[in-house]
C-alpha cells in the first residue's frame, strides 16, 4: 500500500489533467504583426487570391458575366464556355485535379496551401490587418482589452466589427454574385427587392466569414478543418515544413549581443519567444512539428530577424526536412531528393488527367442531341397509306454563338423527314423539334427497325451529331 498508493496518485492527476485539457477555455492569441520574405509573399498571394475573387464576378463576356453559375437555368458560363448538367465530368476531372495538385504540393512543401492560399488564413490575414490599423500591434491589443470598459474602447471596438462585418457582408455580396448576375444583384440591393434565398445566403456567408475570420481563427485549422488530420499521411521524411534547428539552437537562453555564447554552452536561440508571438495558431515550433502548424512560415521572418540583431547566421527557423536536419544537407542536397517516387507518382497522374481533361475539352462538341419517341401512339397511318413515327429532337447548342443544323435520317429505303428545313437554336439554349419519319410499308418489313438521326452544322459541317433510334411499323 505504501508503494502503490503514490502511482495511484500521480495517475489520478495525469488522468484529471488530461480531462482538464479537454474543456480548457480558450486562450486568445494576440498575433504580432511580421516583416520578410514569406511575410511579402503572405501579402501578395492575399492580394491576387482576393483581386480575382472580387473582380471575377464584375468581368463580362458576350454581354454576360464572364463566370456564372446558373443554377435556376443549369447552366455554367465561364469565358465563353457554357457547361450543363451533361458536362459534368469536367467538372469531376477538374476536383480530381485540384485533389492531385494539393497532394503534389503538401507532399513537396507541407502546408503550401494552408499558409499562403486557404481562405480562412486569407480573410483572417485580412480582418487582423483591420485589427492592427484599428487597435495597433500585439501588445497595444493586450492593454485594450485589459483595459477597464470606456467611451474610447467602445470606440475602437466598434469600428473594428463595423469594418468586420462590412467586409463579411461584401464577401457574401460577392460570393452570391457568382450565381445571379451582380450587376442584376446591385441593382435588387439597391432598391431593396433581393429575393428571399439571395438575402439568406448573403447574411449566411457574410455571417461566416464574419465568424470564422474574426472570432474562431485558429480554432477552425484546428477542430474544425480535417486536412491538419490527414496531413501526416501526406508527409514523408524529405517533405518541406518549418522546422527548428535543434541541434543549433540548443540549449536556448538569454545573453547580450557582444556575449560569446558557445562559452558558455549555449545554442543560438535567445528564447525571446517571438517565434511564438508571430505564430497565429499559438504554437511553439520549437516543440517540433505539430499538426496545428499551418505552415505560413511567419516564425522563420521573425526569427531571421532576431539572427540579424545578434550578428548570427540565419536559418535556425527555416523551411527544411527531416532528412536533411539529420544528416545536416545543404540545400543543393535537399532538392536533389524533391523528385522522389511519391512526387514522381503525382506528378506522373496530374500530367496524365490534365492532359486527358484539356484534349476532352477542346474537342468537346458544342452540339448535343437527344431522340425521344412519341409516346402517344407507336406508329400511324396517313391517308396516303403510309406509316409515320413521331420523335422529339432536343437540340443543345453549347456554344455561345447561334448554329443552324439540318436534320437527316437513314436506316430505311424511301424514308422521308419532316420537316426537312433548317433548324436555328440560338446559343447557349437547348431547342426541341419535332420530326416525322414516313416510309412505305409496302417496301418494309413489320417490325422494329434501327435508325439513325444525323444532325449537322450547315456552316461547320464538322459539327454535327449521330443518335440511334426505332422506327416501329406493324
Amino acid at each position: 500500500m505504501v508503494r502503490t498508493a503514490p502511482l495511484k496518485v500521480v495517475k489520478e492527476a495525469e488522468l484529471l489533467s488530461a480531462e482538464a485539457s479537454l474543456y480548457e477555455i480558450r486562450q486568445k492569441i494576440y498575433p504580432r504583426s511580421v516583416s520578410g520574405w514569406f511575410a511579402r509573399w503572405r501579402v501578395a498571394l492575399v492580394m491576387a487570391t482576393q483581386l480575382l475573387f472580387y473582380g471575377l464576378p464584375w468581368l463580362t463576356w458576350n454581354a454576360r458575366p464572364a463566370v456564372l453559375f446558373d443554377l435556376a437555368a443549369r447552366k455554367f458560363y465561364i469565358f465563353g464556355i457554357v457547361f450543363w448538367p451533361q458536362d459534368f465530368i469536367f467538372l469531376a476531372g477538374l476536383l480530381v485535379i485540384a485533389a492531385l495538385s494539393l497532394f503534389l504540393f503538401t507532399a513537396v512543401g507541407g502546408r503550401l496551401f494552408c499558409g499562403y492560399a486557404c481562405p480562412q488564413t486569407v480573410y483572417t490575414a485580412m480582418f487582423m490587418w483591420i485589427e492592427r490599423k484599428v487597435e495597433g500591434d500585439r501588445a497595444q491589443r493586450i492593454k485594450l482589452d485589459g483595459a477597464a470598459l470606456s467611451a474610447g474602447k467602445v470606440l475602437r471596438k466598434a469600428v473594428k466589427h463595423a469594418l468586420w462585418i462590412s467586409v463579411g457582408l461584401w464577401t457574401g455580396f460577392t460570393f452570391v454574385g457568382y450565381f445571379t448576375p451582380i450587376k442584376i444583384l446591385l441593382g435588387e440591393m439597391s432598391h431593396l427587392s433581393l429575393g428571399p434565398w439571395e438575402t439568406f445566403w448573403i447574411l449566411f456567408y457574410g455571417f461566416a466569414t464574419y465568424g470564422n475570420a474574426g472570432w474562431m481563427r485558429e480554432q477552425v485549422c484546428k477542430y474544425m478543418c480535417p486536412y491538419a488530420r490527414f496531413q501526416s499521411a501526406m508527409f514523408d521524411a524529405d517533405t518541406l515544413t518549418v522546422t527548428y534547428d535543434a541541434q543549433r539552437g540548443e540549449p536556448r537562453g538569454s545573453r547580450g549581443r557582444s556575449a560569446d555564447f558557445q562559452a558558455k554552452g549555449l545554442g543560438a536561440c535567445v528564447d525571446c519567444g517571438i517565434c511564438v508571438q508571430v505564430c497565429p495558431t499559438g504554437i511553439d515550433i520549437r516543440r517540433g512539428l505539430q499538426y496545428e502548424c499551418i505552415g505560413c512560415a511567419a516564425c522563420v521572418d521573425s526569427c531571421n530577424q532576431v539572427m540579424d540583431k545578434m550578428a548570427y547566421p540565419r536559418g535556425l527557423i527555416r523551411y527544411s526536412t527531416e532528412n536533411a536536419l539529420k544528416q545536416r544537407m545543404t540545400p543543393s542536397q535537399m532538392a536533389a531528393r524533391v523528385f522522389r517516387p511519391r512526387v514522381l507518382v503525382y506528378i506522373g497522374l496530374l500530367a496524365v488527367i490534365v492532359t486527358v481533361w484539356g484534349v476532352a475539352l477542346v474537342l468537346r462538341s458544342p452540339l448535343k442531341v437527344d431522340v425521344i419517341r412519341d409516346r402517344a401512339a407507336l406508329m400511324r397511318e396517313t391517308r396516303a397509306g403510309k406509316i409515320e413515327n413521331v420523335y422529339r429532337l432536343q437540340i443543345m447548342n453549347t456554344d455561345e454563338q447561334a448554329h443552324r443544323y439540318v436534320i437527316k435520317a437513314s436506316g430505311l429505303s424511301n424514308m422521308r423527314i419532316k420537316p426537312v428545313a433548317p433548324v436555328a437554336v440560338p446559343g447557349a439554349t437547348t431547342q426541341a423539334i419535332v420530326v416525322t419519319l414516313e416510309v412505305d410499308p409496302a417496301k418494309i418489313k413489320p417490325g422494329s427497325h434501327n435508325i439513325m438521326f444525323h444532325i449537322e452544322d450547315i456552316e461547320q459541317p464538322a459539327i454535327r451529331a449521330d443518335e440511334k433510334s426505332r422506327f416501329i411499323i406493324k
